[in-house]
């Protein structure tokens, strides 16, 4: 694609929102709750589409499951790290993309962005819900004896918060129930 058939795809694209472009061979398209940047190299060779996603600091606990999006779930598009954020990235060679690769890329990374820290939080707490169902069966406990010790630390405010209310409580412990059901015959 030639630095004008990137231009115009951007456009059409972004029919309601400005293009702009900040440099030659650079275009911003700046929505509410989006920000994407559309960058060629110097030599105008490489593409690089950008999308920040979140602060590094506030992803730190997560970073794992960052890298493991990118090897399983990410596909075309990657995670990475730079200045402190977390971006959404595509890179591709100028000369051999096509107007579906840019397309199909800006909708993953617009996706990566709308997902935010959900995705990751949600592995996490997969892969911890898995390590319990594990230490618990190492334990000979049943999932009825889990679940016990579960409540027992949302009353000591080991888990939850000693001021959370019995209703609240209690959907945290049905959550707690339906996941632990739902992994404990996978593990």
């Amino acid at each position: 694609m030639t630095p004008q058939e990137i231009a115009s795809t951007l456009t059409q694209l972004f029919e309601k929102t400005p293009v702009t472009t900040i440099a030659p061979g650079s275009w911003q398209i700046e929505q509410q709750n989006l920000r994407l940047l559309v960058l060629l190299s110097e030599d105008q060779s490489w593409l690089r589409i950008l999308v920040p996603i979140i602060s590094a600091q506030v992803a730190k606990p997560f970073l794992e499951q960052f890298l493991e999006s990118n090897f399983d779930d990410t596909q075309e598009v990657r995670y990475a790290l730079h200045q402190g954020v977390i971006w959404g990235i595509y890179q591709h060679s100028r000369e051999s993309l096509h107007s579906s690769d840019l397309i199909g890329a800006i909708a993953r990374l617009v996706a990566l962005h709308q997902t935010g820290i959900t995705g990751v939080f949600n592995q996490l707490v997969e892969s911890r819900i898995g390590q319990i169902v594990q230490t618990a069966k190492q334990q000979g406990q049943s999932l009825e004896n889990t679940l016990q010790t579960l409540d027992r630390f949302y009353e000591e405010g080991i888990l939850g918060d000693l001021e959370q209310g019995a209703e609240s409580r209690e959907q945290a412990l049905k959550s707690w129930r339906r996941q632990l059901e739902r992994m404990w015959t996978e593990k």
